[in-house]
């Protein structure tokens, strides 16, 4: 069975199903050897710049031939039985419509999948649609059953809090977003409340007056595709905003940055970890603290 697929939730699925992709995205880098594949597409937008250039770029993208481009030649040497795609953003990934023409257009054998990830639910459905598709149905059962387990046991911990902190987490910076699809949910399976977006929402810009009126008991910065680092170097556009200094999270030491390249909005297997890191956030007495390399307090990166 010859896979490609064309975001990195989709290979980090893959891979846990016990399937080696011949083709992969330009952003696919986990686990470890999705860097080793051929990539099949390639982006228009410059993912090293600030993150109202990347804003800028993408809307021109947008208005131009999209944000993303299907590599032909390369996706035809690959030659695939399955192509795994998206139907959730067209700023993520590149869109099911662009890789269904490229396979009409180079007279390729190839079933398309979409997944449309915007719950745990979803993820869990579509690791096993994917599992089906690759003809590993049983490992896709044991591997949803381990998540599930996962998700019951944070669920379970979180309701013997005695307090529910609200929760904003922004998916990005300038202009601020709130997130939204799986992260409403999450957080509040974390025993936290969020109440800047509801469940399966997609995320949008929001105007910062929003957010210091909810004045969130926890603030998670974690822009989609930026790790830590990157998010780093673009944090004084959250942090020199007006009343940045003055919203409770800030004062309590409860502001943190995620890498949401990894994690918050990479809607894989590790979207779990996130439910677990979070669930950290908000009840830091019940639950074990996050891996250093995911999560990091706001206030030392200002320094």
């Amino acid at each position: 069975m010859r896979v490609v697929t064309l975001l990195p939730s989709a290979t980090e699925i893959v891979y846990a199903l016990g399937v080696e992709p011949v083709g992969v995205s330009h952003e696919c880098d986990y686990p470890p050897a999705a860097r080793e594949q051929p990539s099949v597409n390639r982006s228009r937008v410059d993912p090293e710049a600030s993150s109202s250039e990347i804003d800028e770029q993408v809307a021109e993208a947008e208005d131009g031939d999209g944000v993303y481009a299907v590599d032909r030649e390369a996706l035809a040497a690959v030659d695939p039985d399955v192509i795994v795609t998206q139907g959730v953003c067209d700023v993520c990934a590149v869109d099911h419509v662009l890789v269904e023409a490229a396979v009409a257009e180079l007279g390729l054998d190839a079933e398309v999948l979409t997944l449309d990830v915007h719950s745990l639910e979803d993820l869990f459905e579509s690791a096993h649609r994917v599992g089906a598709a690759v003809d590993r149905d049983e490992r896709a059962t044991e591997l949803v059953a381990t998540l599930r387990e996962r998700v019951a046991a944070v669920e379970t911990t979180a309701a013997r809090a005695s307090e529910t902190p609200s929760v904003a987490v922004l998916d990005w910076l300038d202009p601020v977003m709130v997130a939204g699809h799986w992260v409403p949910e999450m957080v509040e399976l974390a025993g936290g409340a969020y109440g800047m977006a509801e469940r399966g929402a997609h995320s949008r810009p929001r105007e910062w007056a929003e957010v210091t009126a909810y004045d969130p008991d926890v603030l998670v910065a974690a822009p989609c595709g930026f790790d830590i680092d990157q998010t780093r170097e673009n944090l004084a556009d959250l942090t020199e905003r007006p009343g940045f200094d003055d919203l409770r999270a800030v004062r309590e030491g409860q502001a943190y940055v995620v890498d949401g390249h990894h994690y918050v909005n990479r809607s894989g297997p590790r979207l779990v970890d996130t439910l677990e890191y979070l669930a950290a956030l908000c009840h830091p007495d019940l639950f074990d603290a996050p891996p250093r390399d995911a999560v990091v307090e706001l206030a030392p990166l200002r320094a």
